[in-house]
């Protein structure tokens, strides 16, 4: 399984992103996908995830602001990322999910200026 995630950048504060991750390989049954982030100098924090049958789990700084979705028939997660702050500049990571393994994507990196 690999994933490829695609959509980050360098915006100003109040504007909008969406990043996006694709699933290729193997994937069969039950899986969840979302995406972590991480800032210079800090831990690997999750932001939001998506179950199989759309139940979703957001961190509480980005409930509200974040939305998160997905395309099962194409095995891609979505993240569209709405009113950014600067404190939302951090490499995100997708991830997946299956069988209890756990895949990693590479990281995008989303820049927030004030």
């Amino acid at each position: 399984v690999q994933l490829q995630a695609s959509g980050g950048g360098l915006v100003r504060t109040g504007r909008s992103l969406r990043l996006s991750c694709a699933a290729s390989g193997s994937i069969f049954g039950l899986t969840t996908m979302g995406w972590y982030r991480q800032a210079p100098g800090n831990e690997r924090t999750l932001v939001a995830n998506i179950n199989s049958v759309g139940g979703t789990n957001y961190a509480a700084s980005v409930k509200g602001r974040f939305t998160i979705s997905r395309d099962n028939a194409n095995n891609t997660v979505y993240l569209q990322m709405n009113n950014l702050k600067p404190e939302d500049t951090a490499l995100y990571y997708c991830y997946l999910i299956v069988h209890l393994r756990t895949t990693w994507g590479q990281g995008t990196l989303v820049t927030v200026s004030s």
